[in-house]
């Protein structure tokens, strides 16, 4: 997080960006509705 955190913009939009960041360790999370599709580049 502290990573992040330090790529974004030290003022209030950066503040927002953070409190609206999501991290998930592994392939399961909450947005299977989505249906996020694999892609692969050749």
């Amino acid at each position: 997080m502290k990573s992040v955190r330090g790529m974004l913009p030290k003022t209030k939009l950066g503040n927002a960006m953070i409190k609206k960041l999501r991290v998930f360790s592994g392939p399961d999370h909450t947005h299977e509705a989505q249906a996020p599709k694999l892609w692969r580049y050749n």
